[in-house]
């Protein structure tokens, strides 16, 4: 008799550690004994009743705590013991649509995965603080998202359904599976079933749902405009620029002082075009050719010289930090710089004299690089050609400036073949 009373206490002390670390697994979730002896596969109503017993005695030792009748969590104090022996990490929401995420850790290594139940109030690309699971032989490192420490998106695009008192904006993105709740105070007279940008204000603790607000009404869906706007707005792309930028652009003296044009190589009598698609509005780049004699060329490569302009630290060059590039849609471009800039002051059109950046080469009629220079330049553009018109001049051999294009061509093609023979490869061949 006594000797089966210390194998049940034996028993009952190893259930104890494995109810202890069930609730390890998933500390901020409450459970009942029944999905406690769940976990750990116990089915026959005797050993089910001892670990509900087992659970009695661990709230009455102080290690489980009750949050609702029947339901426990691990008590604040033994978890922060178990904090000792486990971990947490910071890293980056990777959300699926589906709700799961996935966790890249600021200490690199394996992902953690984050199943939908414990991603909390984390949205995609956030950065936040995880508590890992205690590692189970042969699973992937798990965990649960305990902390948002940065919010990294709060606006998001997507169609409007409203009813009497509130609303939903069904989103557009793929990563982000909640409807942001609506109040009627907060509709900003945006109309059912239209295109809006919705930014969450706040979300409640015990709300499935993001709160936020109509911050601007993009039209009618299906309409061509007001979709791209969507595409800009739905990945953060600025829509305008600040009204400090703008001023700062209007600022901007056109005007080159001939001081400033004594600083650089004059290559205003020298014949350069720019290249560029028909429909293009900022012409940043340009070819010049010279012929020095009968075996020799200088080819110029010229690019606007955004920095005479944009001084480092002024609003021009931290927006233009922000944006990073120009963004390039079907029907459209976002510029990285306001449109006197780009379209216009640093913009390479015919018959106008531009400052300019330039990389400039002494080349023979085989392609052979004989000397090279670079520095600050002034041009002046001969004509603006678009790629049809120069190809059409290469494949017909006649039009306008009709040399000095082929010449340009041809020592081109001389440098591919050096490209290719050296080893480089056509990713685009088929």
């Amino acid at each position: 008799m006594k000797k089966n009373k210390k194998r049940q206490k034996r028993a009952g002390g190893a259930l104890t550690g494995l109810i202890i670390s069930a609730f390890a697994e998933n500390p901020f979730r409450a459970y009942n004994y029944k999905q406690i002896a769940s976990q750990l596969g116990i089915k026959d109503k005797a050993s089910r009743h001892m670990v509900m017993t087992i659970m009695n005695e661990l709230v009455t030792a102080g290690e489980l705590t009750e949050v609702k009748p029947g339901k426990f969590i691990l008590n604040p104090a033994l978890l922060q013991k178990l904090a000792n022996k486990t971990k947490y990490i910071t890293g980056v929401v990777d959300m699926k649509s589906t709700g799961k995420a996935y966790i890249t850790s600021d200490e690199g290594g394996d992902d953690i995965f984050i199943a939908s139940n414990n991603v909390g109030h984390a949205l995609h690309n956030d950065h936040v603080k995880v508590f890992i699971f205690p590692k189970r032989g042969g699973h992937k490192p798990e965990g649960q998202i305990v902390e948002v420490l940065e919010r990294r998106k709060d606006t998001y695009v997507g169609i409007l359904q409203l009813d009497k008192n509130f609303g939903f904006v069904v989103t557009d993105s793929k990563v982000m599976p909640y409807d942001i709740f609506i109040p009627k105070s907060q509709v900003n007279n945006a109309q059912n079933g239209q295109k809006v940008i919705a930014k969450i204000t706040e979300w409640p603790e015990q709300s499935k749902n993001p709160f936020g607000e109509i911050a601007q009404v993009l039209g009618e869906p299906g309409d061509n405009d007001v979709e791209m706007q969507s595409i800009l707005a739905e990945y953060n792309f600025p829509l305008s620029f600040p009204k400090n930028v703008e001023d700062a652009a209007a600022k901007i003296n056109t005007a080159i002082p001939s001081s400033e044009i004594k600083k650089r190589r004059d290559f205003r009598d020298t014949w350069t075009i720019t290249i560029d698609p028909y429909d293009a509005k900022d012409f940043d780049d340009a070819l010049s050719l010279k012929k020095l004699d009968d075996e020799h060329w200088e080819v110029g490569i010229h690019i606007a010289d955004v920095s005479h302009y944009v001084k480092s630290g002024t609003p021009l060059d931290q927006e233009a930090y922000k944006r990073a590039t120009s963004i390039y849609l079907v029907d459209r471009v976002i510029p990285m710089l306001p449109e006197k800039l780009s379209n216009n002051v640093c913009s390479l059109r015919p018959d106008e004299e531009k400052l300019t950046f330039s990389a400039v080469f002494k080349m023979n009629n085989s392609g052979e690089v004989l000397d090279q220079w670079f520095g600050k330049t002034v041009i002046r553009s001969s004509r603006r050609f678009t790629y049809q018109e120069a190809q059409a001049i290469i494949e017909t051999e006649q039009g306008e400036f009709v040399a000095e294009v082929l010449t340009l061509n041809k020592l081109a093609v001389k440098l591919r073949e050096k490209r290719f023979a050296n080893g480089s490869i056509n990713f685009n061949s088929v």
